[in-house]
């Protein structure tokens, strides 16, 4: 069954390659959705997938790559949207 979570993450998580390691693994995992940095210094991601998935994709939002230091992970579950493919959505000026 496939579910939605909006997640919150919170640390040193921009300018650490978070968005496009998150996409790599969301990719394999094949996790659906975006991810996108916020103007505070956080990163907002919405999922949608398998339980199992979202499960181990969560498991990795809270290490990030290498050089990220994340202190906390806020997921809700929402509405599903019924993402194609999971996107980093870039800053519109």
């Amino acid at each position: 069954m496939t579910k939605h979570l909006d997640i919150i993450i919170k640390g040193k998580v921009q300018g650490v390659f978070y968005r496009a390691s998150t996409k790599a693994v969301a990719d394999q995992l094949g996790v659906k959705g975006n991810i996108k940095n916020e103007p505070n210094g956080d990163v907002a991601i919405a999922a949608e997938g398998d339980s199992i998935a979202l499960d181990m994709f969560l498991d990795w939002c809270n290490e990030g790559p290498q050089d990220a230091e994340v202190t906390s992970v806020e997921s809700n579950e929402g509405e599903l949207k019924n993402y194609r493919n999971f996107d980093i959505v870039k800053k519109s000026l």
